[in-house]
């Protein structure tokens, strides 16, 4: 097994710095490292924790049920259900720390109003009740594997010392050694050296098997904590959409403001200059001809930049060709624009639905942006497929590399926007190059 015991959990530090335990296999290492006490402490702990847990939630849940015939009954289940939720985050912290299992903490109650409206909030939380639904369940789970850990645990280290031990029988016991087996006529005894070293022996393959019952006893207890004590799937989904609808609106906020932008201080600017320039070549057409046909002139030329602008605006806008054409032709012409020489291969059975497209344009434009600014590279590559469901997206390029998401470069930017709409960005950009960028999309065609 390749499983590092000890990385992440608070007792492993000092045996990783030593260094000796790890050019142990991990089987032979696993009993004497820091992951096995502490899910063992885990375990230890469970038991009267669980014990309380499930005592408090059925007197609690019990006693608020047999008062709700009188208004007493409320409070008591409210109060019962925030003192689980509280139970709850002792268990998380403990998970947490011993277990090393990375569980986020429920949304708060939403509560606004007082008292009341407190105790509506408590009782209709769903989080609430599946606390209750972990301390009951959680108890019966935490004594079998608390009896289970114990009992294989001490034998296994009782066997394993046993030729350290076993002269205690005979000097202070008034028998050879540990009995295994006796009636009125016959006793046996582990006290030659060949049951003796066969003992040991098995206890040192019970010893080397503990941790690993252990880890996948407290397996159930990473899955119910998860589960039970975490942020509801739903709960997260809708937050996570908030989030999303919040990053689209503020995209399409800002490339608002980029197009007006662009509009005033490029073709509308150009527009307003060619209006005047036309004026005065009016003014002249009567008293200098010649004046009057070279302002035109160049008036004519003013036109043919201020269109030119407007299609550059039109084409980052969307352009015209991926409507028309699909993805194939649009980023074979976008990569003719690229500064570095760029192989296109696109491989789609069918046209994805047109936002879709559209964001996936603008990626591979963003992405060969970069190449052409940032890379310093001599050549690069897209690929455009299909695979279950998923449009996928893949610029490679030769440059010098260390494209960093985390950067806060326009990387995150475009990382946030295909996040918007469920897809996902990943950067490979090793220092030295070369750099791969992958961008998953739904296909929603």
């Amino acid at each position: 097994m390749a499983t590092d015991y000890g990385q992440g959990y608070p007792l492993g530090g000092a045996e990783r710095g030593r260094g000796g335990l790890r050019r142990l296999p991990a089987a032979l290492r696993a009993p004497l490292e820091g992951r096995t006490w502490c899910e063992f402490l885990y375990v230890l702990l469970s038991l009267p924790l669980s014990i309380a847990g499930f005592v408090f939630a059925v007197t609690m849940l019990s006693l608020g049920a047999g008062l709700l015939v009188t208004f007493v009954g409320v409070p008591v289940l409210a109060l019962g259900l925030a003192s689980l939720r509280g139970f709850g985050a002792l268990e998380r912290i403990r998970a947490r720390t011993l277990l090393g299992v990375d569980v986020k903490n429920p949304h708060p109650l939403q509560a606004r109003g007082g008292f009341m409206a407190w105790m509506g909030a408590v009782l209709k939380s769903g989080v609430s009740w599946r606390h209750v639904v972990y301390a009951v369940l959680h108890m019966p789970w935490a004594v079998f594997s608390f009896a289970v850990s114990v009992v294989f645990w001490t034998y296994g280290w009782a066997m394993l010392t046993y030729p350290l031990w076993f002269w205690v029988f005979p000097m202070h016991a008034g028998q050879d050694g540990i009995q295994i087996y006796g009636d009125e006529g016959h006793r046996i005894y582990l006290d030659n050296p060949f049951e003796i070293g066969l003992t040991s022996a098995t206890g040192l393959l019970v010893t080397l098997a503990t941790p690993w019952i252990i880890r996948a006893l407290t397996t159930v207890d990473r899955v119910m904590v998860l589960g039970l004590l975490g942020p509801s799937r739903l709960v997260s989904r809708v937050v996570e959409l908030e989030s999303d609808r919040g990053v689209v609106v503020d995209t399409a906020a800002a490339d608002l403001r980029r197009i007006e932008r662009d509009l005033h201080d490029g073709a509308q600017a150009r527009l307003v200059a060619l209006a005047m320039d036309l004026g005065l070549a009016k003014e002249k057409l009567a008293e200098d001809p010649e004046a009057a046909a070279r302002m035109v002139d160049e008036a004519h030329g003013e036109v043919k930049v201020a269109l030119q602008e407007l299609r550059d605006l039109a084409r980052g806008i969307h352009p015209a060709v991926l409507t028309d054409r699909g993805l194939d032709a649009a980023l074979s012409a976008l990569s003719a624009r690229c500064t570095v020489p760029v192989d296109v291969e696109v491989d789609l059975p069918a046209r994805p639905a047109a936002a879709i497209e559209g964001i996936a344009y603008f990626t591979v434009s963003e992405l060969l942006q970069n190449i052409s600014k940032h890379s310093g590279a001599r050549r690069a590559s897209v690929d455009v497929w299909k695979v279950d469901g998923r449009l996928m997206l893949q610029v490679i390029d030769d440059g010098r590399g260390g494209a960093d998401v985390s950067s806060g470069s326009g990387l995150a930017g475009l990382a946030e926007r295909l996040d918007a709409v469920d897809g996902i960005l990943v950067v490979e950009s090793p220092v030295g190059g070369p750099t791969v960028i992958t961008a998953e999309l739904p296909w929603r065609g």
